[in-house]
């Protein structure tokens, strides 16, 4: 079993961010051994997506980046960087603004344009978008507080209403020049992640996932016994703008790309609708991207203990979150590693729902202590919090962090 051990403490003074001593790996090489199923020299140590709402209310509104370098964290940073299709008349949409939370520049043409309008008056922020194209007008409204946003009313209210996205919808591609300047950039600093383009406004990387953003999840299921053959046409419809954009990755040095999404976890979905209306779609997007030249981490939040195997059999370079029953997955993270840890490389596991809120340091400690004991053998193993969190106590997460850099691998 892998053991922690103590490495040097940080010299910390009132005001100053802490110092380290340097390990024998930069965070970046840290993360490619562990991406890789090779020991790194330390257990990586990270987070998902380090939320606004927690640098503001806790943390005087730092960078993400600045978070990371405070609490003596593996780095990541987050790029989704999307243009035009070349030669077809689609540009960059000039009513977006700036883009939010896990969105990138949205591309409009003459056939596919999005005219925003926020609704005063109530309770949260609410913003309706009306999708306009040749042959008819689609709605979508989304509503906000300051942790998240939500859609309230779904694009896709009438069945044949997928008709108008599947003749309009435009595909962006990436931009890869840009993105190997952001990797260029960043350096040995951490790992550069993105992700499988959702869809316009709301949605989520897997092609099953992003449908239940835009249909109602519960309806969706239910027409996968009433009405298949409409199920299967809406996600080829959604999985081809994907595939478009996969293929334009080539040459991106971008170190890990997420697909999925908890709408396909076992907590949603039975496996037996994983294998029809998941496995067949994501599968081609895996291998897509593989050709590509990228690496592939399937997110799944919730359930996956049923689905373990049909996850990895997809061929992801890694899966996540690995979110336990406390967080209302129901992953017993040794048996996981058991499982499926000589073919995947297992990003997650951490509870920071108990674990970084309302406890001791040491209890925290325990509990890194205790993913590490159950993922870390033989390294394939990225300490995370299963997905992002919105509250943690400063001192649970410096200790979260620094008992984290003293799980160390035996030479």
């Amino acid at each position: 079993m892998p053991t922690a051990r103590p490495i040097a403490p940080s010299a910390n003074a009132p005001g100053r961010l802490p110092i380290f001593l340097p390990m024998t790996m930069t965070s970046k090489q840290r993360f490619l051994a562990a991406l890789e199923r090779r020991k790194p020299d330390r257990l990586p140590v990270t987070t998902h997506h380090v939320m606004q709402y927690f640098l503001d209310k806790y943390e005087d509104g730092i960078s993400a980046q600045e978070f990371f370098q405070h609490y003596g964290l593996d780095p990541i940073t987050w790029h989704v960087l999307h243009k035009p299709a070349p030669g077809g008349g689609d540009y960059y949409d000039p009513l977006q603004g700036e883009p939010g939370f896990l969105e990138a520049h949205r591309i409009s043409s003459p056939q596919w344009r999005i005219e925003p309008e926020e609704i005063p008056g109530g309770a949260y922020k609410t913003v309706r978008y009306r999708f306009v194209t040749p042959k008819g007008i689609l709605t979508m409204v989304t509503q906000s507080n300051a942790q998240t946003t939500w859609v309230s009313e779904h694009l896709v209210k009438n069945k044949r209403d997928i008709d108008l996205i599947g003749a309009y919808v435009t595909a962006p591609c990436c931009d890869v020049e840009a993105t190997n300047q952001v990797v260029e950039q960043y350096g040995e600093r951490g790992l550069v992640r993105s992700h499988i383009p959702c869809f316009d406004v709301y949605g989520q990387p897997g092609t099953w996932q992003d449908a239940c953003c835009l249909y109602p999840t519960e309806q969706l299921i239910l027409e996968t016994y009433d009405d298949p053959a409409w199920v299967h046409e809406f996600l080829r419809i959604l999985h081809r703008r994907k595939k478009t954009y996969i293929r334009s990755m080539a040459g991106a040095r971008i170190d890990l790309v997420e697909l999925g999404g908890g709408s396909a976890s076992s907590t949603v979905i039975s496996p037996k609708l994983f294998d029809e209306f998941v496995a067949p779609y994501d599968t081609e997007l895996i291998a897509l991207a593989h050709q590509a030249g990228q690496r592939i981490v399937y997110h799944t939040c919730g359930g996956m203990m049923p689905i373990l195997e049909k996850i990895a059999d997809m061929k992801p370079d890694a899966m996540e979150t690995f979110t336990p029953a406390g967080m209302g997955g129901d992953v017993i993270l040794a048996e996981a590693k058991r499982r499926i840890g000589d073919r995947v490389c297992i990003v997650g596991g951490f509870d920071q729902f108990h674990s970084l809120i309302d406890c001791p340091p040491e209890a925290t400690r325990a509990a890194v202590r205790h993913c590490f004991q159950a993922a870390g053998e033989g390294g394939g193993f990225i300490l995370s919090p299963s997905d992002h969190f919105f509250d943690a106590d400063p001192k649970l997460l410096q200790a979260y962090a620094d008992e984290g850099r003293q799980c160390v691998y035996a030479a």
